[in-house]
């Protein structure tokens, strides 16, 4: 198994967020988990990075459990987070913001190298490359996240609300470039309320629903599921 998240039990203080929370990520698939905001989506990357540790359950990456390991030690294992809201440097350019992503030796060693190929799977960002970051565009800033987080040279790529707060046109930008990299064999992890897009390039999906999985499948059978449509496609 490539990844495994194994009923996990998260709390912030006393409150509790995550439910014995459980699934799976094959290697070159791309999964996604809806739900609506504050359904702890957000919670379940940050446990998978180390950044929260779990009360109880466990996770396994490439057949390691890595469930209380600190987050540098995930990232070192291959585990990259794209955050909700990107914190990119703003006053740094372009391409001094991806060089920052290449921060473990393997990736400082191939970093220009692996620039070229991020330069092609987004050519506008080599366009702004001297650019300094604050004066992208929200779609443009995305982008960078991605791509900064690919200069670090992940086995998962997980990435958090690409689509939040830009505009349709943005959105679409963006989820084509997600598509590229699924279709370049990324292994993907997504969390996303844009149901429709999410579902859309998923291989599989999750609904998360107040902490709890309440439901998994295909993502064109989630797309055609009543309960989906209704909650979440206002059909």
């Amino acid at each position: 198994m490539f990844l495994e998240v194994s009923n996990l039990n998260v709390y912030y203080g006393m409150v509790q967020v995550l439910w014995d929370v459980s699934f799976k990520v094959e290697e070159r698939e791309m999964v996604t988990i809806i739900g609506s905001n504050g359904a702890g989506k957000t919670t379940t990357l940050l446990t998978i990075s180390g950044v929260l540790k779990p009360k109880s359950g466990k996770i396994f990456f490439k057949n390691e459990e890595i469930t209380n390991l600190p987050s540098h030690e995930i990232s070192k294992r291959g585990i990259s987070l794209v955050p909700e809201g990107r914190r990119l440097f703003p006053n740094l350019t372009v391409t001094e913001n991806l060089l920052m992503g290449a921060y473990n030796q393997r990736a400082r060693e191939q970093r220009f190298e692996t620039l070229k190929e991020v330069f092609e799977l987004f050519p506008r960002l080599e366009e702004r490359k001297k650019q300094v970051a604050r004066t992208l565009s929200g779609g443009e800033a995305q982008m960078l996240a991605i791509a900064r987080s690919l200069m670090s040279k992940p086995s998962l790529l997980m990435l958090d609300e690409p689509s939040l707060g830009l505009a349709p046109v943005l959105v679409e930008e963006v989820f084509e470039a997600i598509k590229n990299l699924k279709e370049r064999g990324t292994t993907i992890l997504l969390v996303e309320q844009n149901v429709a897009k999410g579902l859309e390039i998923a291989d599989r999906g999750y609904i998360l629903e107040n902490g709890k999985i309440t439901l998994e499948g295909r993502g064109k059978d989630l797309l055609k599921s009543e309960k989906v449509r209704k909650a979440y496609l206002a059909i």
